[in-house]
Parts: structure tokens; sequence; C-alpha cells
């Protein structure tokens, strides 16, 4: 079928953008006429409702992603209708941007089957809340207005704070405040920095803004604030501590999103912003990135192997991951920040499976403990079977997606210097032992615990899950070249306006 061929959507972003809230207004209207006795049903639909959006949401995404140019590094598909003063409403995807309005696309409907049985409990408004979060972040790598984007990336602290605060584990309360006031916090300095760039230069447009020459005397102060809210949202160490405690306590289908999705929002940003508007400060701060990324890298990955919760290993796991995303990013050349996008795409979708892996075995038994299990391959051979494979993949493995963005971005921080990739590498031997001691004590041994016994090997509905997860790891292992076609024209060009100024 040649995609070429499909006719052109008028204001497919919107559409793509705003088809779950819509969905979600659909489920809060049956909400409210809806009789208390009722309930199941309306929690059905809910479901129904939820599942059907968030596919029609993907359809529309891969028919954008089919229209694409390749070859064309600006912004397609845009809007751009003007607000007051230099406000307007102005979306557009480039090479970058696509791919994680696509990773969230693909995601949502995923999280909607992980939760199908496991939640019980205000069903309506939990969808509600997913259905919201995704028109938000969606909203995040579609916006072309600075304050637009500032309205999607803040608004997607509410849904989330709630999916915590509401749906999560014992300790829910504390995890959700931290996870807010930590990300907000960050965000303020970002706010100040966006309404002086807007008086400055007399616009709120990205793509202007990008061409804009900042003095150098004031980048370092802009360059910071962005920085400080885009470190909280990746989350770069030390300022990673809120991740592990909003992950343990977060339902299954919102570790996803925090993993799969919010953690890009922060490696999209210095993409958008640090690298392009503050080239000078971005190379006077390279040093201190690379500096914290090792250790982030080197650190967390011995923290992780003294885990004894699942979901808390992977999460400083994630907290590694992506210490690899901002090495690449400040590196300053083309396949470093290849790479860090590349890794971005491949995290989302590897540590998204881990932690609906995760979701799997706490459904069944309702603990996280690694000691609690053991012998799993004997009881579950499916399950064992989905694990070790993103296991491996998580590890970096050759074949899968993890390779491609760990190898990637080692080779753009070597270019940028050979210590900073030297001290990476040894972080990948670390995540491999703490990841293969995870499988060894969870899978292998005997069966000590009757607990085990009592449930099945993985169901039909998470066998769909999965499914598609598996595909995505292997494809983008063994043909990367999906991704780097598309992100290609982008790329140079953020890359090419970051030399041109510093004389690289």
């Amino acid at each position: 079928m040649d995609f070429k061929m499909i006719p052109a959507i008028p204001n497919l972003l919107s559409i793509i953008t705003f088809a779950p809230l819509f969905g979600a207004a659909v489920i809060g209207v049956l909400r409210l006429m809806a009789r208390k006795d009722d309930e199941a049903i309306i929690a059905k639909n809910a479901k129904w409702i939820s599942l059907w959006t968030t596919l029609i949401t993907l359809a529309l995404s891969v028919v954008m992603i089919a229209g694409f140019n390749h070859s064309n590094p600006g912004y397609q598909f845009e809007e751009h209708y003007k607000w007051f003063g230099p406000l307007s409403y102005h979306m557009g995807v480039d090479g970058i941007s696509i791919l994680f309005v696509l990773l969230t696309a693909f995601l949502m409907p995923l999280c909607i089957l992980a939760s199908w049985d496991s939640i019980k409990d205000r069903v309506t408004e939990y969808m509600i809340c997913f259905l919201m979060l995704e028109t938000l972040v969606i909203g995040v790598f579609t916006s072309l207005d600075l304050f637009l984007f500032y309205i999607f990336f803040e608004g997607g602290l509410v849904p989330m704070f709630l999916i915590i605060g509401i749906w999560g584990g014992k300790d829910r309360i504390y995890a959700s405040y931290k996870f807010f006031l930590y990300t907000l916090l960050g965000s303020v300095l970002m706010l100040a920095a966006m309404l002086y760039m807007v008086n400055i230069a007399g616009t709120a447009d990205i793509p202007l803004l990008t061409k804009f020459a900042f003095a150098r005397e004031v980048q370092p102060f802009l360059w910071f604030a962005f920085f400080a809210s885009f470190a909280v949202k990746m989350p770069m160490w030390p300022v990673h501590t809120w991740l592990p405690d909003a992950h343990v306590q977060a339902p299954t289908a919102g570790s996803v999103m925090l993993a799969g999705i919010l953690l890009k929002l922060g490696g999209y940003g210095f993409i958008r912003f640090n690298l392009p508007m503050f080239p000078y400060a971005s190379e006077m701060f390279a040093p201190l990135v690379m500096g914290l990324s090792v250790i982030a890298i080197v650190v967390t990955s011995l923290i992780a192997f003294r885990q004894t919760d699942i979901k808390k290993l992977i999460a400083y796991s994630s907290v590694a991951h992506m210490g690899f995303v901002t090495m690449g990013i400040f590196a300053g050349n083309v396949i470093g920040v290849q790479g860090a996008v590349f890794q971005m795409i491949s995290h989302g979708v590897i540590s998204g499976a881990l932690f609906l892996c995760v979701g799997v075995v706490y459904d069944r038994w309702h603990t996280r403990e690694i000691a609690f299990y053991g012998g799993l391959t004997k009881l579950m051979p499916h399950y064992a079977f989905v694990f070790l494979l993103f296991t491996m993949a998580n590890v970096g493995l050759p074949g899968t997606s993890g390779f491609i963005g760990e190898i990637t971005t080692l080779v753009g921080s070597y270019k940028w210097g050979t210590w900073v990739a030297f001290v990476a590498t040894s972080g990948v031997i670390f995540s491999a032992v703490y990841a293969l001691t995870l499988f060894k004590r969870v899978m292998f041994g005997e069966v000590t615990n009757q607990d085990l016994k009592k449930y099945p090997d993985l169901s039909v509905r998470e066998i769909i899950i999965f499914v598609p997860l598996i595909v995505g790891t292997i494809v983008l292992g063994i043909y990367p070249a999906f991704v780097f076609d598309i992100t290609t024209a982008s790329v140079d060009t953020v890359v090419a306006t970051y030399q041109a100024v510093i004389g690289g």
C-alpha cells in the first residue's frame, strides 16, 4: 500500500493531540448521566471507550508517520493561529518529536489493557486521568509556542499526581507529593526564563527563538533555568530521588507512562531548547553534564544491585539509562544526539515492558519483593521467556534496540572525551550484573514458596500486551534505520546550529 496516496487530514496534529481528551469527556458525560446501580456498566464502557480512543490515536499517528517527509528538516503538519500579543496556537512536528508522539500513542493502549483487571475502584476516573495524560504529553511534543509548551509540560503533572496518589500503594500520598513538588519547583525557573526570552525576542514562537541569538553573557542563566526543569524531569543524578518512590507506589500502567514517556520530556527539552538556543552555555556546561551523567550511570547501577524491590531496581536502572541520553545530547555531535533520541525511544519500549513484567507477578501475588520469588521458569515458562528478552534488551544485548542506543551514545561521547566513554562503558557491565542477578533470583532455583503454584502462566490479554513490545524491541535492534531515517535531517539541523556558533 502506498501511504503517500492517503489524503491529507486537515488539522491532523490537533486531532491526534485532543482525541484522548474527547474520549475522556465522553466517559465523563456518561459517568454524570449514570445511576449509582449502573456503576459496573459505566466502568466497563469506560474501559472500552479508552481502549478504542487510544487505538484511534495510534492509527492516526501511524498515518502521520506515513505521510512524513524524511528529508525535510523543518516542521511539518503545522497549524498556526494567532492568539494575542506574541502568543499563538502553533503546532508542528519534526523528525525528532514525531517519534515521541508515536511512542506515546503506542504505549497508551497497552497501559489501558494492563489496567483492565487490576484496577477495580473508581475505574472511570482512572481512565479519564490516563486519557488526559495522553493529550498533555502529546501536546508537549507537538507544541511550537513557548507558553503552549509550558502549559502541556506542567499540565501533565496533574493526572500523574492523581494516578499515583489515588491508585498507588500504601505510601502513595508521600510519593505523589514528592513527585509533584520536585518537578514543579524545577519548572518555576524555566517559566521565568521564558518570560525573559519573549520580552527580549518579541516572540514565543519556538522556531523563531531557535534562530534568535541570545547574548552570550545571558545564556548561562537561561540554560540553567531550563536545565533545572528538564534535569528533574529525566531525572538526572542527584535530583532523581523522587523517581524510585513514584515508581514503587504507582500502579503498573502509571510506571509504564513514567518510565516510557514522562522521563523523555527532559531529554526532548534539552534537544529542543538547551542545545540549539543556548549553544555557548551548552558548551560551557557540557563537562558538568558529562560528569553527572557518568555518575548516574555508575552510581545508580550499583544502587540498583542492592535493591530488594523489583520495581525499585528497574527505576534505578532507568536513571542509569537516562545518563546515556544526557551524555549523548551534550556530546554535541550528530551520532551522539542521534543515539540519545534512539536511546529514549528504545528505553520507552524496554522499560515499559519491564514494568509490565513486574505488573504480571504483582497482580498475582501482590508483592514486588525479590526474595518472595524463585523458580518461576518452571511454573511460568512463557513469562520467563518474555522477562529474559527484555532483561537482555535492557542490558544492551546485540540484536535488541538497547544495544543500538547505548553504542551510539558511547561513540558520540567518545568523540567528546575518551574518559566519559570509558567510565560509562563500565556502567554497561554493572547493568548486566544487577539485571542478570535479578533474573537468576526470580526465575531459577527451586520453588520454595508454595503460593507461587496457585496461578497460571501468561493470559491471552497479557500475551497481546507483550507481543507488540517484543516486535518493537527486536525490529529496532535489527533495523535501527527506521528511527535514524526519520531523525537524521532534524538532528543534523540541531547539531549544525549548535556547532556553527561554537565553531565545532
